[in-house]
């Protein structure tokens, strides 16, 4: 077992990002911090360190349990980091994502011929035509 570790490689052997070059430019950018201070892609992280990266509206957290620079299966993730991000931020998270949701439009182009008239079915008020 490894003692310490790039922090860049690690994001990418736990699947936070999908490539190696993805973690490295999010630390570039100030969306990882480990024990509270922004790091540099080099930085060397040990087990137990707290790390928080950046998801859209929130920063999610993760305690190192163990370390690994090969890429894991998503089964054996949880072996390796434990997400301690608070039960509100998540919620303001999934309230993140229903906006987005509610706010795209259900088809895009032409409706099919069913949907067209499932539409004007709706605006006459639910009568059938026959």
């Amino acid at each position: 077992m490894k003692e310490k570790l790039r922090i860049d490689k690690f994001l990418w052997a736990v699947r936070i990002f999908k490539t190696r070059s993805q973690a490295a430019e999010a630390c570039r950018k100030g969306h990882i911090y480990v024990n509270d201070v922004p790091v540099k892609p080099s930085k060397e992280i040990k087990v137990s360190d707290i790390i928080k990266v950046k998801h859209k509206v929130i920063y999610r957290q993760y305690r190192i349990l163990e370390l690994t620079d090969k890429r894991l299966g998503a089964k054996l993730v949880g072996n390796y980091i434990e997400e301690i991000t608070p039960e509100e931020d998540l919620l303001k998270l999934k309230m993140y994502y229903e906006a987005l949701r509610i706010s795209k439009p259900t088809f895009k182009g032409r409706p099919t011929k069913k949907a067209r008239r499932d539409i004007e079915r709706f605006l006459r008020g639910g009568e059938r035509d026959y």
